[in-house]
């Protein structure tokens, strides 16, 4: 379903023009400049029909005007289950412990709910997009996923969720049969693309290869966890490259976390990212969860466990940004908003502002084989407007006032009131 005609009053957009835009059957169909901005600071996100043939109209004075983003990387299925699932190692394989110890106890039920509010605290924040990974396994087989892709279908038109199959480990040999079935199974049940951690399978290579025969015989991307660890050997990252490449594999490839690569001699790491453009393999850079679990072992110096932003962007790689973990063993924090991600590719990545809000927009939305985004005739309409005067000034705040279009129709809003109190100064008797 999109939108009837909309237009969106004294919006600024990043290069400081003040506009009017103009929506319609979900697209953007006119950006037009306006002199009048005395009514800039406005704090209330306004609504409301203009005359009869007008089209509706929404003040957005006072507000930045942003293609929406998309959260490239989520785990729904995981999602919110911090204070039930500790993880007081902290680290990568004390979630991972933590978790399988107590996922055979979720219910569908259970999952659904956190699921929802996690979602819905995505789109609240400005995503109207989102992937997330689902797990499989023995002890889980097909309910997790059954109740993500419940909650995709029950979002659909207003927010475009896009299911990966994560499956277990291994997947190869004899020992990966079962796990080669249930990864099959969920393709089957109607899982958007095919994922797993090649890195942990005794033979990543052959994990590999299971992955790319499976997403191309469905006709799916393929969506892996890669070398989320700091030591740079062995390196999954380019065997993925190299197979993707002998393949001709087509559908799509994203390479999540990728932590190793920002760990390795430029040289090495550029040569890798060279493959990695060539094989057209996007990569998506995970800060939140990554600059929580890695770095543990370390007494000095820490790493900020991110992947080579610089290497893999002059290589001409699609370098993509996400959340990741949402307040669960893997990372307890977070607020399911993509202008956190941005911000931490600012401080921890040294990205600019726009660089970084272009990671968690376009270039997801590109990684994910979705419509490009921007505010501009012909562009899909997926907006997001929050009260700022500049995109510095958004990721500096992240205010929840914010407005969310998804195909030309508002499916969020946010609306925060300040009231500010005179100080009590001295003292009457």
């Amino acid at each position: 379903m999109t939108g009837g005609p909309l237009l969106l009053r004294h919006a600024t957009l990043t290069d400081g023009r003040h506009v009017d835009v103009t929506l319609n059957n979900g697209m953007i169909t006119h950006v037009e400049a306006v002199a009048d901005t005395a009514r800039a600071g406005a704090d209330v996100l306004g609504g409301g029909e203009g005359p009869a043939a007008a089209p509706a109209a929404v003040d957005l004075a006072g507000h930045l005007l942003l293609p929406a983003p998309m959260e490239i990387h989520a785990h729904l299925d995981k999602a919110l289950s911090a204070d039930a699932v500790p993880n007081p190692a902290g680290d990568l394989m004390g979630a991972v412990m933590a978790w399988l110890a107590y996922r055979p106890s979720l219910t569908r039920e259970q999952i659904e709910h956190r699921a929802r509010a996690a979602l819905n605290a995505y789109l609240g924040h400005g995503a109207t997009a989102v992937r997330t990974h689902a797990d499989l396994g023995a002890d889980i087989g097909l309910r997790g996923l059954l109740a993500v892709l419940a909650i995709r279908d029950e979002a659909a038109g207003r927010c475009d969720v896009q299911v990966t199959a994560f499956a277990a480990t291994p997947l190869t040999g004899e020992a990966g049969a079962a796990n080669r079935a249930l990864l099959a199974d969920a393709l089957d049940a109607g899982a958007d693309a095919v994922g797993a951690c090649p890195g942990l399978d005794p033979d990543p290579a052959g994990c590999i290869a299971i992955c790319l025969d499976l997403a191309a015989r469905h006709g799916v991307p393929l969506d892996l966890h890669v070398d989320e660890w700091l030591h740079p050997d062995p390196c999954t990252l380019e065997l993925l490259a190299d197979a993707v490449t002998a393949s001709g594999f087509a559908h799509g490839v994203i390479a999540g976390h990728c932590v190793s690569l920002g760990m390795m001699a430029a040289d090495r790491a550029g040569r890798i990212a060279d493959k990695v453009a060539r094989a057209g393999i996007a990569v998506a850079c995970l800060p939140q969860t990554n600059l929580f679990l890695q770095g543990r072992d370390h007494d000095r110096a820490v790493p900020r466990g991110l992947t080579a932003l610089r290497v893999l962007r002059a290589a001409g790689v699609t370098v993509a940004a996400g959340g990741d973990n949402l307040q669960d063993p893997f990372q307890p924090l977070g607020r399911g908003d993509p202008l956190e991600t941005a911000a931490l590719l600012v401080l921890a990545g040294h990205d600019t502002p726009e660089t970084a809000y272009d990671a968690v927009s376009a270039q997801a939305r590109k990684a994910a084989g979705l419509p490009p985004v921007a505010v501009a005739p012909g562009f899909p309409a997926e907006l997001l407007a929050v009260r700022a005067g500049s995109l510095r000034e958004a990721l500096a705040t992240a205010t929840a006032h914010r407005l969310v279009l998804h195909r030309g129709r508002t499916v969020a809003r946010t609306t925060v009131t300040r009231h500010d109190h005179p100080a009590q100064i001295g003292h009457t008797a």
